[in-house]
């Protein structure tokens, strides 16, 4: 009996592992959805859907935050779909930064490689947690909580940050109150800015209304 009893139980130990799904990586063509991107036919699966060397290169900064982002999510990396994975490489001119923003999709680990970064979030209690981090250090920003990073040094900063998600979302808060079509008198009642104010910050980053 016990030799049965062995038996049957590899048997249920096989089925399970035969069962079990190695990746799903991403089909690009298929849909966007909250659970990820539907599964590549395994056929069609290459290695070049696990590799990715975008992150060699320093982004573009030349822009009014003098920030880049470079993401390797699902949509460039289509082997972390589904894995709760992914890393994006940050870029920090002289004067550069990243606005408070939040990741609705997944946690955030920072790792400094070049210069110096003053980078903090501000948790539900609105209790402020800061600190400038120099190479090889690294900092934690929790789920879904406003979090900034600015250059604190003459020289670019480098980091790379990596995500408890594939696909980890992003707001700016500064885009999301100035960058779009939302009435400047429902900022104003909302912020307790000024119409000036509002005005003045909805021309800078391209809102109307």
């Amino acid at each position: 009996m016990i030799h049965i009893f062995l038996i049957v139980c590899s048997l249920f130990t096989f089925s399970a592992h035969a069962a079990v799904q190695d990746f799903c990586v991403a089909d690009l063509k298929g849909p966007d959805t909250p659970a990820g991107y539907t599964c590549k036919p395994a056929v069609k699966v290459t290695v070049d859907d696990f590799v990715s060397t975008g992150l060699r290169f320093a982004g573009n900064t030349s822009n009014i935050i003098k920030a880049a982002v470079t993401p390797a999510f699902s949509a460039q990396l289509p082997g972390v779909n589904g894995l709760g994975i992914s890393i994006a490489r940050l870029d920090l001119a002289a004067g550069g930064v990243v606005p408070m923003h939040t990741h609705p999709g997944g946690s955030e680990l920072l790792l400094v490689t070049q210069g110096f970064i003053t980078a903090g979030f501000v948790s539900s209690a609105n209790s402020v947690y800061v600190k400038t981090l120099k190479k090889g250090d690294i900092m934690v920003f929790p789920q879904g909580l406003l979090h900034f990073q600015v250059n604190a040094g003459g020289v670019t900063a480098v980091a790379f940050a990596s995500f408890s998600s594939a696909t980890p979302g992003l707001q700016i808060l500064d885009f999301a109150l100035f960058a779009n079509d939302l009435p400047s008198k429902l900022v104003e009642a909302t912020t307790f800015l000024d119409d000036a104010t509002v005005k003045k910050l909805k021309a800078v980053l391209g809102g109307t209304g």
